[in-house]
């Protein structure tokens, strides 16, 4: 089976409000600035230049040299974090939790779609600079969505306490859990590439960020992939006008809850609170409350006047966190951002935050879905070559793929049409029957009707029933594939780990998928390794 794409739309795996906004519906158009094609980033680059505050540029490029001081990168990252200096520079940001060894194969697509833009608008538009970044989520704190991964359909996963924010959380522990997880790769080439990596990610740097930084510039270093931790009071210090209004007006609530107002259509993704941001000290990240005219710190004794608040605002911005709300504005604050790119459920979030970006005068980025990947071998092209089975079969749900089969692998036809059609003409006689006679004869031939047709409904479902157990040998296999593909009846991209795949490509693995993935195409790419 030649390697294939799916429409995003046609995939199954996309919600409506996703949909309907690659498809560009009219009554989305209010909720973003400008769509994703080559064409529309010359607008975007001409606003973003007239907004963004290019006193900012001084400031991320130190933070950005200091975070890397005691790590080795390219000539290309090396560039790139330079290049931020200029005015003609912008960027291209993806944001991803700091998962264990990656996290999700996902990671890489993500990463990949930004790297390839940036090389696009290159060169679409020479005269200007695009540097790919990835946002790590150092300030979240929901450690159990990220201390695991999945290798070969089995859970590795860091059991260890943790508060606050997981940038910060140590990375002592995980000598044994790398025994584990060494133990199940093997002893291949790959997989001693494999452990290096992860032994000197996870078990040579003190905490999360800086071994998720250290992996991550590991495997891109060479496209000039800039990885930015935004856990940083020099950084904050742009954001404290913003964080202000945020305290005394409640600016970002009063604009995305008029946003959801408008979507009721559709499922929100996310809901904003009074006051979206965390206060944040050592291990502690608690949400923000104002009540009685104080603010407070949840879950602690610890209050504010709003003199207090504000004061503590100007001397150490740093302990204020943006939550999924406000998180996008600080991005856009500090970077000379073009794009954001994420998966559909971020870009449905980003979609509630228009209203709130124009409230505080900040250039909305053009939100791109990133790209999504099945991989596949060349023995599973094969089984589904000898199966006759096409790729937007395998992306049908189980059952009604396991339908779609049993009709056309069957000898004849399961469908009873013709049989409820002869049935329909015998009972529209009996009725024209009825009405020359009494009407209580009309009701005994409606209650046949109602009892013959469901018979032959009920004779249908058991004649495909009976199909399936004698197709039970060629439906197995198909169900056998379809689970390959789709462990636990879900995206490839969100149960495995690259590792997987790494073990039997190798470092050839990344460079193909730099290769064969468009971002701007928005189509669900099938790639055979």
């Amino acid at each position: 089976m030649p390697t294939d794409c799916i429409n995003y739309q046609n995939s199954g795996y996309f919600s409506k409000l996703i949909q309907d906004y690659l498809d560009q519906k009219p009554e989305l158009r209010s909720l973003y600035n400008h769509f994703p094609t080559l064409e529309n980033f010359e607008q975007q680059i001409i606003e973003k230049q007239s907004n963004f505050d290019n006193a900012n540029r001084v400031s991320l490029v130190e933070s950005l040299k200091k975070q890397y001081q005691n790590i080795e990168i390219s000539d290309a990252t090396k560039q790139n974090i330079e290049l931020l200096a200029l005015s003609n520079t912008f960027t291209i940001t993806t944001g991803h939790q700091l998962n264990l060894f990656s996290g999700p194969l996902y990671f890489l697509y993500k990463i990949i779609s930004t790297i390839n833009l940036s090389k696009e608008l290159k060169s679409k538009y020479p005269t200007n600079n695009f540097v790919p970044i990835y946002w790590m989520a150092t300030e979240d704190h929901d450690f159990e969505e990220i201390n695991y991964f999945n290798f070969k359909g089995k859970k590795f996963r860091w059991n260890k306490e943790s508060t606050g924010p997981v940038g910060r959380l140590s990375t002592e522990g995980l000598a044994e859990f790398f025994e584990i997880y060494a133990a199940e790769l093997g002893s291949s080439t790959n997989a001693s590439v494999l452990k290096k990596l992860f032994e000197e990610a996870y078990l040579k740097h003190e905490n999360l960020a800086d071994a998720t930084r250290f992996l991550a510039n590991s495997l891109f270093t060479q496209y000039g992939l800039v990885i930015l931790d935004a856990d940083d009071a020099h950084l904050k210090r742009a954001f404290i006008p913003f964080v202000k209004e945020e305290l005394e007006k409640q600016t970002s609530f009063k604009a995305v809850q008029e946003t959801i107002d408008q979507l009721k259509e559709y499922t929100i993704q996310v809901n904003p609170r009074e006051i979206n941001l965390f206060y944040i000290e050592d291990t502690l990240r608690e949400r923000i409350v104002f009540e009685n005219d104080k603010y407070f710190v949840n879950n602690t004794k610890i209050s504010f006047s709003k003199e207090e608040i504000l004061s503590l605002l100007e001397s150490n911005p740093e302990k204020f966190s943006p939550n999924v709300i406000m998180r996008p504005l600080y991005q856009e604050i500090i970077l000379p951002n073009l794009c954001y790119i994420g998966g559909g459920g971020e870009i449905a979030y980003w979609l509630e935050l228009k209203s709130f970006f124009d409230a505080v005068n900040i250039t909305f980025p053009v939100l791109l879905v990133r790209n999504s990947v099945l991989l596949n071998t060349e023995k599973q092209a094969k089984k589904a070559d000898n199966l006759n089975l096409s790729w937007a079969d395998l992306f049908t749900k189980p059952a009604d793929l396991v339908n779609a089969i049993t009709h056309k692998l069957s000898a004849f036809p399961i469908d009873l049409t013709p049989q409820k059609e002869t049935l329909e003409k015998q009972f529209e006689y009996l009725y024209e029957l009825a009405a020359k006679t009494d009407k209580s004869f009309t009701g005994a031939i409606k209650a046949q009707e109602v009892k013959q047709k469901k018979g032959l409904e009920n004779l249908e479902k058991r004649l495909l029933k009976a199909q399936k157990r004698k197709l039970d040998n060629e439906l197995q296999r198909v169900i056998d594939l379809q689970c390959e593909l789709f462990p636990n009846q879900s995206l490839q991209e969100r149960q495995a780990n690259f590792s997987e795949f790494y073990l039997e490509k190798g470092e050839q693995l990344i460079p193909l998928l730099i290769q064969k993935l468009k971002p701007l195409e928005m189509n669900f790419n099938i790639i055979k390794i």
